[in-house]
Parts: structure tokens; sequence; C-alpha cells
């Protein structure tokens, strides 16, 4: 015979339930401790005794104020003042529920007491945290309400409420990220590239310290051929701790802008290595289609070359291009010796595969449009920004440690090579 399932239908009084439960207050004791004296989710009770449970921890709390409930008898200077409809905050939803009212009687009565097991429910602080995290899963505050639990009590979270949570939760996403500090942290490379939502461009850096871990460090509003923008950035940068006291490698988009900015405030003696991704899309964006293939495959091949070497070989590769495709010559030739910076660092082949492209930061950035792929409207740019930031504090804690990092001291000990050479040769020159 197939068995069946059960479920408490509507008919079902939930406040007697509730006074029932609360005759018995030793049972729920631990629960009004529970929520009154910590931030613990209140759908944690719900999971064990229900939504008649809470509505008797109501009760118990409004008992320990105004004493148990006499028909016709007073206790103390707070009366018992009948009921009224309330909404008390889950993690994941809201919940309407039955609670007591209080009074206080004498002079000056008729102010409304609060219960304070109420109030702690209703000050809950995961619901926004909650719906952040779901959000960033890529679920539409359209859909939101098809996720929660059916519950015939519910009182369903508006797309008008999930937006203001949201923001008031991204904001402090924001802020933690602009906040940041990296006194302590030996941040070795810093990757720069910009990332686009219709007309608003955000410049994002990251850094990779000398354990190969990689920490989100800053973003701006603005493009990165935006010179302002990115002095704006790497001025931050400096105020939170990656002091321009020593050699840092850089690797950015190809940016000219972004470059003079790198000089300005670290310094011209950095490294900087351009992006050679970014390199091959623009050359190859001038040729057609047939021609696409063997042009990237040759540079990739003088990428793996030796510096002199390399930068021959590409030179060679211009000569031909010029014939037919002189913008695509143009593109090749601009900015090479920094193609090959890496190589004349003298660092490994996988190390180099790491250091030799915006890939470590390019890779959040796809994260960001699967996170904001559902948004159809952006309502203006510091709602972008704060997507954004929001987006990369949920990736970092899953970020995976660069490829090669067990070769980063090569790299750390070059650039301190470098470093001192600077000194001996500025020495040199003052003497």
């Amino acid at each position: 015979m197939e068995k069946k399932l059960y479920q408490i239908e509507e008919k079902i009084n939930s406040r007697e339930i509730a006074e029932f439960l609360s005759k018995d207050g030793q049972l729920l004791l631990p629960f009004l401790d529970l929520i009154c004296n910590t931030e613990q989710a209140v759908d944690e009770l719900i999971d064990v005794a229900g939504k008649a449970a809470i509505e008797a921890v109501l009760l118990l709390s409004a008992e320990q104020l105004a004493g148990p409930k006499q028909p016709g008898k007073a206790h103390g200077q707070i009366n018992w003042y009948g009921r009224q409809q309330g909404v008390v905050s889950l993690s994941e939803r809201k919940l309407r529920v039955e609670k007591p009212r209080l009074r206080k009687k004498g002079k000056g009565g008729g102010k409304e007491v609060a219960i304070p097991a109420y109030e702690a429910m209703v000050t809950n602080s995961r619901l926004g945290m909650r719906i952040l995290e779901i959000l960033m899963k890529g679920i539409s505050t359209r859909k939101y309400g098809d996720i929660l639990p059916g519950m015939a009590e519910t009182v369903g979270v508006s797309k008008s409420q999930i937006s203001r949570e949201f923001i008031i939760s991204s904001e402090k996403q924001f802020k933690q990220l602009c906040q940041r500090r990296f006194d302590q942290i030996d941040i070795l490379a810093v990757y720069i590239d910009g990332i686009q939502f219709g007309d608003c461009h955000v410049i994002v850096a990251l850094g990779v310290d000398s354990d190969g871990c990689k920490h989100v460090l800053g973003l701006r509003e603005g493009s990165s051929e935006n010179s302002r923008v990115a002095t704006d950035l790497l001025h931050d940068l400096v105020e939170r701790g990656i002091k321009p006291d020593r050699l840092r490698l850089f690797v950015v988009d190809g940016s000219k802008a972004l470059r003079c900015a790198i000089d300005a405030v670290y310094g011209s003696k950095n490294p900087v290595q351009r992006c050679r991704n970014h390199k091959i899309r623009n050359v190859i964006s001038y040729l057609p289609d047939d021609q696409k293939d063997q042009v990237k495959n040759a540079m990739k091949a003088a990428f793996c070359l030796p510096a002199d070497k390399g930068i021959a070989k590409l030179k060679q590769l211009a000569k031909w291009l010029e014939r037919e495709y002189p913008s695509a010559a143009g593109s090749l030739l601009e900015g090479l010796d920094e193609m090959f910076t890496i190589n004349r660092l003298g660092l490994p082949k996988t190390l180099r595969r790491c250091l030799g492209s915006t890939n470590v930061i390019e890779s959040p950035n796809s994260g960001i449009r699967n996170r904001t792929g559902r948004v159809k409207n952006w309502q203006d740019h510091r709602m972008v920004v704060r997507w954004v930031a929001t987006s990369l504090l949920d990736m970092e804690q899953r970020f995976k440690r660069i490829m090669g990092y067990q070769q980063l001291w090569m790299l750390e000990a070059k650039l301190k090579e470098l470093a001192e050479k600077e000194t001996i040769d500025g020495k040199s020159k003052v003497a």
C-alpha cells in the first residue's frame, strides 16, 4: 500500500499551536536566548518547529515583560493589548507571523512596548547577504521568487526589496575593496586591464604576491586610455600600501596612457610587459580571414624566442605585411620592445605563459560578465562599479595561484638585481 504524504494545511490554527507550545516555556527558552543574543538565522528555528514555534517564542518574550496572560488581571506596569500581524526576515525570505501587543499603563500610558524577540528577528542581518550570494550565482531578481521554498504563509521578497538589499550589501563590498591595505603583502606583479558595460568602462588592477596568490587591488570607473583615471588608480594603490619603493613587473593591455601613468607614479625603471593576446587580436583584426591563422602562429612562435631574435622575426613579418596590409604592420611594430620584457628577464617558459598576457585578470572579467549577464538595465555608472566590485570579491575567494608560481622566486631575484643595478648606475653618474 502506497504511503500518503501529509502536510500542514492552512486550516490549522497556528495561534492554538503557539499557545500550546508557550505553556511549556522550558522547551523553547533556548530558542528565545538564541534569537535575542546572537545573529543566528531565524530559519534554523523554522526547520525545527515551524512558524508556530516562532509565534510561541514571541509569546514567551512578551511574558517576560508583562507576565503570564490572565483574563481580567493586570500584571505590573505593562498590559497585554491583543495581537497584530508582523513580518520577520529569514535568510532567503520573509515570514508573516502573528505577534502579541503590549502597552504601558498608568501615567503616560498607551505607549507601545516592543517585543525583544520580534525586534531581534526583524533586524536580522543575514537577509541582505543571503540575497547577495544568490544574485552572485546569476539568478535574476525577476525569478528570485521561483527558487524560494513554497510555504503558504511566506511573504515573497519583491524585486524592489531585493534591489534595495543588494545596493546596501554591494556598497559595503565596494567600500571594503576601496579600504583594503596591502602593507604586509609582497606584490611582485600587477595586472591592469579594463572591462566595458555599455558606455561605462572600468579599469581593474589585480596583484600577484611572491607565493603566487592573486589579490584584487582596486578599480576605477573610466577607460585605460584615460591617463587621469589610470593615474588616480595607481595613486590609490600607493596610498593603500603598494609603495613605489621597489621594482615590480606590470602587465598591461597596451594602453599608452596606462604606460605613462606607471612611469609617473612608480617610475620608468619598472619592467612593463604588454599583453601578447591583445597584440595578436589587434594585428589580425586588420587581416582577411585566410591570413589570420598564419600571422597568429608566426607571432606566437616569435614570442618563444630570445628577445633579440623574436623582435627580429616580427620585424620581418611586419615588412612582409607592409606590402598589402600596412595597418596590420603598424599595429605589430607599435610597442614591440615591451612584448619581450619577460624574455629579457630570463624567466622560464611556464612562468612566461602566465606573465605574458592579462589572462589572469581577463578570466575574472569573464566571471563578472557571467554574474551580470541578466542585468538588462544599467541605471548609472555607480551601479556598474558596485556590481564589478562585488563580483570580483566573490570570485577572489576561489582564486587559484598562478601557473608557474613555484618559479616566482626567479622573478623576485631578477627585480632585485635590476634595482641594485639602477642604484649602482645612479651612484656612478653622481660621482
